[in-house]
């Protein structure tokens, strides 16, 4: 189960690259999830002002006719990235192998973007209705799922609370 949630939000990190790890940072914050050594950066309010900024600042950009594709190299490789730091972060808290955690966060974040882009541009053709409002409710999906799965991954981690028989956390 908390592998697939790891999926999901790679899934979540292909629609919208910052969204995922902004949220994670809110629930870090907010002391829902929480993280231990390096991974102690998420509970800082400066990340959670830099990723939410950076989330927004990607709202923005993704409206904007000259933004390159997320399938793009620039943009898949961020997504996968991301996708992977979701995953490294969140295999802490839900004690989790930290490799495989990885790997299906960049496997999320690769097939979220290809999906999402095949879904909008099919959505945008098939309501014949201009790019925009396909945008943002791509962007209303992205949070309300994001926020979910974290909600999730803050109920499972309690579940796992204190148990120190992880691989390489």
């Amino acid at each position: 189960m908390n592998y697939l949630l790891i999926a999901a939000l790679g899934g979540c990190t292909g629609l919208r690259c910052m969204t995922p790890i902004a949220v994670l940072c809110w629930f870090a914050y907010k002391q829902q999830l929480h993280f231990a050594g390096w991974r102690s950066f998420t509970v800082s309010i400066i990340s959670v002002v830099i990723f939410s900024v950076a989330a927004l600042g990607e709202y923005v950009g993704d409206k904007l006719p000259n933004t390159p594709a997320r399938t793009a190299a620039p943009g898949l490789g961020a997504r996968a990235v991301f996708g992977a730091l979701g995953g490294v972060l969140l295999a802490q808290p839900l004690v989790l192998n930290v490799f495989v955690a990885a790997a299906l966060g960049l496997a999320g974040g690769v097939a979220g973007a290809f999906i999402g882009w095949f879904t909008r541009t099919r959505c945008v053709a098939g309501f014949k209705c201009p790019d925009w409002p396909i945008a943002l409710t791509e962007d209303a999906i992205t949070i309300a799922l994001s926020i979910t799965l974290m909600h999730l991954a803050a109920v499972h981690s309690l579940m796992f609370a204190g148990n120190e028989g992880s691989f390489l956390r």
